[in-house]
């Protein structure tokens, strides 16, 4: 297994000084990115086909043991306030239990039976396994337990996991600095992956909307006022109406934007329930709701472009022509000849052949001057 196979590159690590240490090791997280996004179609054809399953009321299940085991109980922890994601449609088996997250346990990597925990799973479940090795024999017998539908993350090829994921993800991220310890390149390229897969999960069964947390749970003071923030921005509202419509919305994002668009509180229910809980798809349903009394209220619903910095930028989005007009190539190139023609000893000359290269006519004399 690569993960663990000593690199020769790095064998005298330890006697680095640590500047060396270091630029090595960011160069290790480099890799894990670039094993990423070599794994991006895999990534997508996995999180298209977890969306059908999720959206008929599928459940969650994450599955690890050591540093990947934690990284799959923290991706799945952070679905719940971050995006909504109901408790008792997510399930997080890590080896050891809950006292694994603060330590190692001993022997629990070899755990081979969790048939109680997935005794009820049924084919519109997801599994998203992990294992760096491939061969954790605690995180194969919960795939092969639930084996009906799978997504699986691995860092080495040929592995069990890999050969019985219904939708394998391969992260090559080759030999690790310090061998074995996969908390490194490996643990960057899961937890990278994790958070794209999940979150693009979340995007696609409509818990972000612009942007923005629409779905977010408010457990301390900060999200609430998020919450508030956010209902202002997408609705124009002062605070005291966004405040208003949250309190008869109890908290629902999506709920109070449907109430500030002049929809009743069972019409903006019924509205989300028929959109599956997307609040772009009510707003464009056809206008249900009472008409909007204010200008700024207006349904634009039209996907918005990022935010532009420069004016030619700014006018290619809204359509209007630029008042500054690039340069021609040929105009450019010219100018910066006779530029340089005053500046360089013997002057330049342009070849015909490959235009996007300049190069200076030196005489002898001048050979190994300075231009300025």
């Amino acid at each position: 297994m690569t993960t663990e196979r000593p690199s020769p590159r790095f064998a005298d690590i330890d006697i680095w000084e640590p500047g060396d240490v270091l630029e090595a090791m960011i160069g290790g997280q480099f890799a894990a990115v670039a094993a990423v996004r070599a794994a991006l179609p895999a990534i997508e054809r996995a999180g298209l086909a977890m969306e059908p399953r999720l959206r008929t009321g599928g459940r969650l299940i994450y599955a690890g043991a050591g540093t990947s085991g934690r990284l799959a109980v923290q991706d799945g922890a952070e679905l719940m306030p971050t995006f909504g994601w109901p408790r008792e449609r997510l399930v997080l088996l890590l080896a050891g239990g809950g006292a694994a997250m603060m330590q190692a346990v001993e022997g629990a990597e070899d755990q081979i039976g969790r048939g109680n925990e997935l005794i009820d799973v049924g084919p519109k479940d997801v599994m998203v396994a992990l294992a760096a090795s491939g061969t954790t024999p605690f995180t194969v017998s919960c795939l092969n337990e639930a084996r009906r539908r799978g997504a699986l993350i691995a860092n080495n090829r040929d592995t069990p996991l890999l050969n019985g994921a219904e939708h394998a993800i391969f992260l090559d991220t080759g030999a690790e600095p310090i061998a074995g310890s996969t908390r490194m390149n490996a643990g960057t390229a899961q937890r990278i992956t994790l958070s794209l897969l999940s979150t693009l999960v979340m995007i696609r069964l409509g818990h972000v909307y612009r942007g923005l947390m629409v779905d977010v749970q408010a457990a301390n003071s900060k999200l609430t006022k998020r919450k508030r923030e956010m209902l202002m921005h997408l609705t124009g509202r002062c605070e005291t109406e966004a405040e208003a419509a949250l309190v008869r919305a109890n908290g629902n994002v999506k709920l109070a934007v449907l109430l500030l668009k002049g929809c009743s509180l069972d019409a903006a229910r019924s509205l989300l329930e028929r959109a599956r809980q997307g609040l772009r798809q009510g707003l464009c349903a056809g206008n249900p709701c009472a008409p909007v009394t204010r200008a700024r209220d207006a349904c634009a619903e039209a996907p918005r472009r990022p935010l532009a910095l420069g004016s030619r930028a700014r006018a290619r989005a809204s359509g209007r022509r630029s008042r500054q007009r690039p340069a021609p190539f040929g105009a450019a190139l010219e100018r910066s000849l006779r530029r340089r023609q005053t500046a360089a000893p013997g002057g330049l000359c342009h070849r015909r052949d490959r235009p996007h290269e300049l190069f200076a006519r030196l005489d002898d004399g001048d050979a190994g001057k300075a231009w300025p």
